[in-house]
């Protein structure tokens, strides 16, 4: 396979990623800046209630993970009856699981958040935002097996125009019911909630119409009997690692929110701003690396190793140049964006320190990215979590209490620390791909 036609796949499967996910990704961030005209208190509440919802839809990426993975590989190898076994156990597994998980959420949202350090001056905020959320949480388990059907059959042009519709129908939700406008009550942080999960439910339909018209007309009774049990099983063996590194960082983020709520609610609200706005700085490495890892999984399916290894350079390469260079310019106008979402003298000046640290941090970010999404592609599914586990812990969420806790240092030693981690655990991954240790690991015999 020649290396131009590569590109232009890696290209037509990256863009409409990259879309799509900068426009799931606004769904928060619009909440976080709409909240922002109404309290910085509120924001810092959501915050919180998103830390612990970005853990909770980690859980619903493990079956997603194995779903694209696996898809990948059958696509690869011409196997289209095993591709339609795996999207409906992943729909019927995540649609089971989430409305659990989902029941949970909304009968323990006090006891959870209580467990996260969040004081009662924002409970009142937290509380109702978590309950409508999360109690709906499992729409989004249904939308990530959908995505990730979709686009590993090189159709990820249809999740982005989904995520188009959504995204200007929660602008429109939140304007309407967070400020009371069109007649509608001002319902602040609860109408960004009510408006979040009905968004997601739109995706949801959406979503569903597209699978049965573009990519699985129907689900033929002859594939499941007697029941693929060897693909549920394929999935849980994929998705459970590859969420691992994930589920690691998530969790580690959610005990450093409680490290970063024990030094004020000033601190938190820095946090949850920062977070929002640095999105936008890795979004495309992000894209980038699960457009190739898409790519990749159909070519190590294929067996051409060499095609696999050189798409995984390029989207290394790409990825660290855009993320620097992005970074690059918001901490040029850092202070100038923060001094739009908060008048707040100590967040503005704080915030804009860590915004420098943050070029840094990138580089390390998108060679995780890079390494993280082509290895377990490619089949070598547990490198990742084993090295997350004991560097990210080891590093980040122990350096991060050493430096801003206990030494008094605050956040700004804090975000040294996440940079150091960032960037050791990509050195790693980079090695462990120009190696080609990975050869061999994949899911098809």
């Amino acid at each position: 396979m020649k290396y131009g036609k590569l590109s232009r796949q890696l290209t037509a499967l990256a863009g409409p990623i990259f879309i799509e996910t900068l426009l799931v990704m606004m769904l928060g961030a619009v909440d976080t800046f709409m909240l922002s005209r109404h309290s910085d208190n509120s924001v810092a509440a959501v915050g919180v209630v998103n830390q612990l919802m970005n853990l909770v839809f980690l859980l619903f990426e493990v079956i997603s993970l194995g779903t694209s993975i696996l898809c990948s590989q059958y696509i690869g190898a011409g196997r289209r009856d095993k591709v339609i076994q795996v999207v409906s156990i992943s729909l019927i597994f995540n649609l089971i699981s989430g409305v659990v998980i989902s029941c949970g959420l909304l009968f323990f949202a006090e006891d959870l958040l209580q467990m996260m350090g969040l004081r009662p001056d924002l409970m009142v905020y937290g509380l109702p935002y978590m309950k409508i959320v999360g109690g709906f949480a499992f729409f989004q388990a249904l939308s990530l097996s959908l995505s990730a059907s979709l686009r590993s059959a090189n159709k990820a042009k249809y999740p982005m125009y989904v995520s188009v519709v959504v995204n200007v129908l929660n602008i429109i939700g939140n304007y309407t019911l967070i400020f009371g406008k069109f007649g509608m009550p001002a319902l602040g942080v609860e109408g960004a909630a009510i408006s979040t999960s009905i968004c997601r439910f739109v995706s949801v339909v959406l979503l569903f119409i597209i699978l049965f018209k573009k990519h699985i007309p129907s689900f033929p009774k002859e594939y499941f009997r007697p029941f693929p049990w060897i693909e549920l099983k394929n999935l849980l063996k994929i998705g459970i690692p590859s969420a691992g590194e994930h589920m690691s960082y998530s969790l580690s983020q959610v005990v450093i929110a409680y490290f970063i709520n024990m030094i004020s609610n000033e601190a938190l609200a820095t946090r949850t701003y920062i977070v929002n706005i640095v999105m936008f700085t890795y979004i495309f490495a992000l894209s980038l690396s699960q457009g190739g890892a898409i790519l990749i999984g159909q070519l190590v399916g294929m067996k051409k190793i060499k095609a696999a290894y050189t798409i995984g350079k390029r989207v290394m390469r790409v990825g660290v140049a855009f993320s620097v260079t992005l970074s690059l310019m918001v901490a040029i106008f850092g202070k100038t964006i923060l001094s739009m979402l908060t008048s707040d003298p100590w967040i503005i000046s704080t915030g804009t320190a860590i915004l420098w640290v943050e070029i840094f941090l990138e580089n390390g970010r998108a060679l995780n990215f890079f390494g993280v999404n082509a290895l377990r592609s490619a089949g070598d599914i547990y490198f990742p979590v084993i090295l997350g586990i004991v560097v990210m812990w080891g590093i980040q969420v122990v350096g991060s209490y050493i430096l801003g806790i206990t030494l008094g240092w605050g956040l700004v030693a804090m975000w040294a620390v996440f940079a150091l981690d960032e960037n050791i655990r990509g050195l790693i991954f980079l090695h462990r791909w120009n190696s080609f240790t990975w050869v061999g690991k994949g899911f098809l015999k």
